[in-house]
């Protein structure tokens, strides 16, 4: 295990996917063109993510997940090795929610190692960002949304998660029931429960954490 690390200024680059995505494709046998096809995404955008030149959004890499039967935050995860302890800085890379091919906006594949950016560029009022709270494959997953978030898939998790409203408003559904969240609310949702959530306000803070998908329950 690793031992204790320390974001600092350098925890503003951002988190290095392509590596693990490569990993993934070739473990099931794909190709560029085949990954291609099942994720609707071009397979020059994709060969810049596995090389690091491109840094995908939080849509596209959730379109690479599925293709390659694992989750966003697996090939987050898989960015960074185990910690045993780990501080994560207020400056630390966040990914764009869209803003590549899977948002179809002009600039496709966000230049890899670029910094953070000041709060006002993490999605307050503008395009949602995703920052990893939780590195490397740890029991334990930590997201926090800032910004804009649509409705767009729902999720079924194998373990609990529980949902933090720090600032703005969401609306969020847990198993067919329809709930506005406010600064300091929480809605849990156990294992198996499928839900999805949005933003009501351009300045909305949310803290997603949970169990990983992985972990072996009890």
């Amino acid at each position: 295990m690793g031992g204790p690390t320390d974001g600092g200024q350098g925890g503003a680059e951002a988190p290095r996917v392509g590596a693990g995505v490569r990993r993934r494709r070739r473990a099931r046998e794909l190709t560029l063109a085949e990954l291609a096809r099942r994720t609707g995404l071009s397979a020059p955008f994709l060969s810049q993510v596995e090389n690091d030149r491109a840094r995908p959004s939080m849509r596209s890499l959730q379109l690479i997940a599925d293709a390659l039967d694992t989750t966003a935050v697996r090939l987050l995860a898989a960015a960074d090795g185990p910690r045993t302890v780990d501080v994560v800085r207020a400056d630390s890379a966040a990914v764009p929610e869209g803003g590549d091919e899977a948002g179809h906006d002009e600039g496709s594949g966000v230049a890899a190692g670029g910094g953070g950016g000041s709060s006002d560029e993490r999605g307050a009022g503008g395009q949602g960002r995703v920052r990893p709270l939780v590195r490397g494959r740890q029991q334990l997953h930590a997201l926090e949304f800032t910004g804009r978030h649509d409705w767009q898939r729902e999720f079924r998790h194998p373990h609990d998660e529980l949902m933090y409203v720090v600032e703005g408003a969401v609306e969020a559904e847990a198993a067919g029931e329809s709930y506005e969240l406010g600064p300091g609310d929480t809605l849990y949702c156990s294992g198996g429960v499928t839900h999805r959530w949005r933003a009501l306000t351009s300045g909305t803070r949310v803290l997603l954490v949970g169990v990983a998908d992985d972990f072996p329950p009890r």
